[in-house]
């Protein structure tokens, strides 16, 4: 034991030390943070340019029907002479013309209810100009519509309804806990790739590390010393701390960018958590309630979002994913070191590697369909059988998955990488020591087969 304790200590120290682990444990946040925060940042962000849109409007029903905001102004002109308003328009201080013809309003009812106005500009409108200019005009028109049959539009707001379906789960205990779809779907698919990717690349360290050292020649003196398999399981172990240490300074990291930067680049997103919390606690959230009103323009969706967070079960996710990534890391980092010490160079691993990658990458496929149904057959299979259940499982438990499916699929799990430990283990005895040899599946099966 003591052996394997100095081979992980060696891979440990050894590869934490190197610049690309420090370079990738302070870049990864941030390319992460950048991410997840950028484009909300991004969308935020008005365009601050103030633009004074002429209105040359040839029905005269829209004269002051188009709302100002603080960027967006309009002009009405007297005249619908539009052929002598774009002459002049490069002498004018307008960042674009509006022309409404009459064709707008001579619609039959029961036509296609579309209508054309046009915009003319030396630029590009963006999306929300031109959305906030035909939200006006189509408020208007069907304003005049609901007149034409007798209906006022205070009634049409009456009979309007909106129904949205709130999840909530039911335990046999009769306990009530609130499910938010989409928001376990993000961390379901976050840690599903999570998985996927740390257990490829943390394995395909452990069997370039392998090839690096049968073809330095350096595994021979190491192995007068240590047994084969003490040496492969010091080197999964050893690469698997790596990671999950990675995986701390990533998450230590992302939480204080997030607490610096949010604050400052997204302060809407503070007000709408402290408005949940305002919710959530009640009266005794009155004095949080003054210091920080609810934004009236805060979407439902979102509010439910926030509010979701706290039904869901970070302990059991954060647990399992320990353990799957492990139980994973384990059982495929040990193929791994198998193909390392039977090939010569890393260019010789293709024949071998389809076979062991190919069920990850079918668990990232299932995976697409299963975070819209997780609780479908294909879902409950594809996260028992060990091959794809450390990504599949990860991606249902945001869901709900009852503990006796999660305790069965771990158990399996354990099962099957303490097996295939012990068969990589007899490939990689006789195979680290093989040189100059093509190797084959065939020739695999013979070492397996050999006695100790």
């Amino acid at each position: 034991m003591s052996k394997i304790a100095i081979i992980i200590s060696r891979e440990y120290v050894t590869r934490v030390r190197k610049k690309s682990f420090l370079i990738m444990s302070i870049v990864g946040p941030i390319l992460f943070a950048g991410l997840m925060i950028g484009p909300a940042w991004l969308g935020q962000m008005e365009d601050t340019e103030e633009k004074i849109i002429a209105v040359a409007d040839s029905t005269h029903l829209f004269i002051g029907e188009f709302p100002e905001t603080e960027y967006i102004k309009f002009d009405y002109l007297p005249t619908a002479d539009i052929q002598k308003t774009k002459d002049q328009f490069y002498n004018s201080p307008y960042y674009a013309i509006l022309y409404i013809n009459k064709t707008v309003i001579n619609q039959n009812i029961g036509d296609d209810n579309t209508s054309y106005v046009q915009l003319f500009s030396d630029k590009s409108p963006s999306l929300g100009v031109q959305m906030h200019i035909s939200n006006a005009i189509e408020k208007r028109l069907e304003r005049d519509k609901l007149k034409t049959f007798g209906i006022e539009e205070r009634v049409l707001k009456s009979i309007k309804s909106n129904v949205k379906v709130k999840s909530v789960k039911l335990s046999k205990t009769g306990e009530e806990k609130e499910n938010n779809f989409t928001l376990a779907m993000i961390i379901g698919y976050i840690v599903g790739f999570m998985i996927y990717f740390t257990i490829f690349f943390s394995g395909s360290q452990v069997m370039r590390g392998v090839i690096e050292e049968k073809t330095n020649r350096i595994i021979e003196v190491i192995i007068s010393s240590v047994k084969p398999f003490q040496l492969m399981m010091g080197k999964i172990i050893g690469v698997g701390l790596v990671a999950l240490t990675q995986f701390a300074l990533w998450g230590l990291l992302t939480v204080a960018l997030y607490a610096v930067t949010v604050p400052i680049l997204m302060p809407d997103v503070v007000k709408m958590q402290q408005s949940v919390q305002v919710e959530n606690f009640g009266e005794s959230g009155s004095e949080l309630n003054a210091q920080a009103p609810v934004n009236d323009e805060m979407t439902s969706e979102i509010k439910e979002m926030l509010g979701a967070l706290s039904a869901i079960n970070f302990g059991i996710v954060i647990g399992s994913f320990i353990f799957f990534f492990l139980g994973g890391y384990f059982l495929y980092a040990a193929m791994f070191a198998a193909i390392g010490s039977a090939v010569d160079s890393e260019t010789d691993t293709q024949q071998f590697m389809l076979p062991v990658t190919l069920p990850m990458i079918f668990a990232i496929i299932v995976m697409v369909n299963i975070v819209q149904n997780p609780e479908s057959p294909l879902a409950f299979w594809f996260s028992i059988i060990p091959f794809t259940s450390p990504i599949v499982m990860m991606a249902r438990i945001p869901f709900g998955v009852p503990y006796s499916q999660i305790i069965l699929s771990a158990v399996i799990l354990v099962i099957t990488f303490i097996t295939f430990t012990w068969l990589a283990a007899k490939v990689y005895r006789t195979g680290v020591l093989m040189y100059g040899k093509k190797t084959s599946w065939k020739e695999m099966w013979k070492w397996l087969r050999y006695s100790n």
